[in-house]
């Protein structure tokens, strides 16, 4: 069943080399192409896992049309062309059938569950049509059918868990409010839950990218119960329990994040220990190390540095072996920011200088999934907290007006949060109007952005600005911080 269902999505004729994405791909590596093409599904909240393999299968023409996150992400990097301008064939010509005109929106895949593949129809019919690998899948859990447009049968095979593992896979979209205790899964899980436990991790993530934590901290607790639920019950195999352990360690990273962003510092506490607890037990390397950095970056913020830095060393035993230099660069930044609170300048600029020359051996295969966030926006605008701790507030604000300028504009959050830590440097370095106008900044992404820790950034800029009501502009962001509603913990 499986291989003639292989040979029907052949193409009857041999591949026709994509002469135009060749071209579009100039003097650059396949690999370097392929780091280009994730980084702009960063910018749009798509996820790709492109690398230089599927770059080859697109200009040898084995992929003669994307699958819709792929066509998404070639649209925002090439603005005006359309997918035959890019070389490749009309969906419709290469489906066998009209292409679908369902929504593309999250609201598409929320579909009852009776929706979906009708009798009889087999799940490869809804494949992607560049997932006709035979040597492996380049969609993360292609086997399992998971992608952003097309996981009706994944979540189905998910959802007959119960209604708590259900919330698991609907949480990240729609992030249920279901409190009910967990319920025991009906079966032991398998590859399916697993993949979609791990997609729920990539969703609450992108969501917390667009629009911050408060808000979303509640709710997403519902698939952590979730993905516990799972555990419980038991894998069918060695692989899949491995797999559903380090996904429900990296959930409770992400919902211990979505606590700390938000202000719930012993919250976030306890689910990194639980994260790290988990790492433990199953002697998880990757899992440790991510866990030990959050704990590192939430002892800084909770006024622990000491404990910040005792952290982030512990996590960089941990992540030593895994051969991510990105990863360890972010760690000493997290070391940095523990130093910088025991005003040790010293063992700060050691370790900035160590993240920096970590930072420029670039990306490998080994960078953590979780890490697609750490960039170069994001290293300038860690050292401006380091240099701001430290009381430099010159220094402060040139790394914090680098990484509010290098930021992709599709992170909402990170633009309002380097622009808020921008507006109080140069509010503490004298700067009063500057500091108005990075300000009035801000205040016009709130309505896109929900985080109790920039509205505590924008409220103590607002304080040191009080005496310089009279600089131009203070007097306008002053009435408009005070008019702005405080968001409440959801």
């Amino acid at each position: 069943m499986a291989s003639s269902t292989v040979t029907s999505s052949q193409p009857e004729r041999p591949p026709r080399p994509n002469l135009a994405f060749r071209h579009l791909r100039g003097s650059r590596s396949p690999a370097e192409f392929a780091a280009l093409v994730r980084r702009a599904a960063r910018e749009i909240g798509e996820r790709v896992s492109c690398d230089a393999r599927y770059v080859g299968r697109v200009e040898a023409g084995a992929i003669r049309c994307p699958n819709y996150a792929y066509e998404r992400v070639f649209l925002h990097m090439f603005p005006g062309r359309t997918l035959t301008d890019l070389g490749f064939a009309p969906r419709s010509s290469v489906r066998g059938r009209a292409a679908r005109t369902t929504a593309d929106g999250p609201e598409a895949l929320l579909t009852a569950e009776g929706e979906g593949h009708g009798a009889g129809e087999s799940s490869a019919a809804f494949e992607p049509y560049d997932t006709q690998d035979p040597y492996g899948p380049h969609e993360p859990c292609a086997k399992d059918h998971l992608n952003h447009e097309e996981s009706d049968v994944l979540r189905r095979a998910f959802m007959t868990g119960g209604a708590t593992v259900a919330a698991a896979t609907l949480g990240p979209l729609r992030l249920t409010t279901d409190a009910a205790a967990p319920v025991r899964p009906a079966r032991r899980a398998g590859g399916p839950e697993a993949a979609a436990l791990e997609e729920a991790v990539r969703r609450i993530r992108l969501l917390d990218d667009r629009h911050g934590a408060d808000g979303l901290y509640r709710r997403a607790a519902a698939p952590l119960r979730a993905a516990y639920a799972l555990l419980d019950a038991g894998a069918t195999r060695q692989t899949t329990a491995d797999r559903l352990h380090s996904g429900a360690g990296e959930l409770a990273i992400s919902v211990g994040w979505l606590a700390h962003d938000s202000g719930r510092f012993d919250d976030a506490r306890s689910h990194y220990a639980e994260a790290l607890a988990t790492a433990r037990m199953t002697g998880d390397p990757a899992l440790e190390a991510h866990a030990f950095c959050n704990t590192a970056f939430l002892a800084r913020d909770a006024g622990r540095p000491r404990e910040a830095v005792r952290a982030a060393q512990a996590a960089q035993r941990a992540a030593r072996p895994l051969g991510s230099a990105r990863l360890m660069s972010l760690l000493a930044l997290r070391e940095a920011g523990g130093w910088a609170g025991l005003a040790d300048r010293t063992g700060c600029e050691q370790a900035l200088v160590r993240a920096q020359a970590l930072f420029e051996r670039g990306h490998s295969d080994a960078d953590p999934e979780w890490m697609s966030f750490y960039g170069e926006a994001e290293l300038e605008g860690l050292e401006a907290q380091c240099w701001s701790t430290l009381g430099d507030w010159r220094r402060a604000s040139r790394h914090a007006r680098r990484a509010a300028h290098l930021q992709d504009p599709h992170f909402t959050r990170n633009i309002a949060l380097y622009t808020a830590e921008l507006a109080d440097d140069l509010a503490r370095e004298g700067r009063p109007d500057e500091a108005a106008a990075a300000g009035l900044r801000v205040l016009a992404l709130l309505d896109q952005v929900q985080s109790s820790r920039i509205q505590s950034m924008l409220a103590g800029t607002a304080r040191v600005l009080l005496p310089h009501r009279r600089a131009s502009g203070v007097s306008e962001f002053l009435d408009r911080h005070a008019s702005v509603p405080r968001t409440g913990r959801a």
